[in-house]
């Protein structure tokens, strides 16, 4: 799966402490584990061209608990942010080692959720 790809980029950019672009992969790999749910509770297989994750949920019957969306919504920061230079140095600043691998613990935690309700 290539959300498994990316997530492991992402390890690996944070072991290089490459923290922007880390947050960026972690979003992506998100980001195309809720596509895929989105395809799973959605007639077609053709999930919308946005990289919001709360909105791409929204579109599917799923719930999640105000902690879940409160991190997909912090997550969405990064998925612009990671793709281009002069946002990223808005954000270096926050994206410190500590900072990152609390956002990854989180992320590993949605992470297994959203896969368990792909199955």
């Amino acid at each position: 799966m290539n959300a498994d790809r990316d997530w492991v980029r992402a390890e690996r950019c944070f072991k290089d402490k490459d923290f922007v672009f880390c947050l960026f992969l972690i979003h992506l790999s998100l980001e195309k584990i809720c596509k895929g749910l989105w395809v799973k509770y959605n007639e077609g297989n053709t999930p919308p061209k946005i990289h919001n994750l709360v909105k791409i949920l929204d579109q599917t019957s799923l719930k999640f608990n105000s902690e879940q969306t409160d991190l997909m919504l912090s997550m969405n920061t990064y998925q612009l942010e990671g793709r281009y230079t002069d946002y990223q140095d808005k954000i270096y600043k926050t994206a410190t080692k500590e900072f990152t691998q609390n956002l990854m613990d989180e992320s590993e935690s949605l992470k297994k959720c959203l896969l368990e309700k792909l199955q």
